[in-house]
């Protein structure tokens, strides 16, 4: 019997399904986010003091964070560009995947309805050699797992 151990968290490509299909559009240094809960409404029932019903009303979901080095020429970042001049908000899939060794799909999030939030890039400072990175925030409906 082989032992099961966790999948590593660095082998991962994002991929905005119709927005770029370049190979360097979906290359990102982390990507944050992909969590859900429920929102709860507290319900009182009358003569019982001891504690509060609490149902679950809706789910609740973050908001998708992407960092990578900054690109010169990147469809994505026209994208949200479109959304922040011009207004125009055109709702994409976001797929991420996380992949084994050997470039399999280990488990697929299918990120539904995402429409740009925030860019931002990185500070420059001339006292240190680090890369420019962008970070990406995009707010979503919901996901779903393959």
């Amino acid at each position: 019997m082989v032992d099961y151990y966790p999948p590593w968290g660095f082998f991962f490509k994002v991929s905005f399904n119709d927005i770029s299909s370049d190979t360097n559009d979906v290359r990102f240094q982390s990507v944050s986010g992909l969590s859900v809960e429920y929102d709860y409404e507290s319900y009182k029932e009358g003569g019982e003091n001891r504690f509060e019903h609490k149902l679950p009303v809706r789910s609740k979901y973050s908001d998708l964070v992407l960092k990578r080095g900054m690109l010169t020429n990147s469809k994505v970042i026209e994208w949200f560009l479109d959304a922040f001049n011009n207004r125009v908000f055109s709702p994409a899939n976001v797929t991420v995947i996380l992949m084994n060794e050997k470039s399999e799909p280990l488990r697929t999030w299918n990120v539904v309805h995402a429409i740009p939030k925030k860019w931002q890039v990185s500070d420059f400072n001339a006292g240190e050699n680090g890369i420019v990175i962008e970070t990406v925030e995009l707010t979503y409906r919901y996901f779903t797992i393959q």
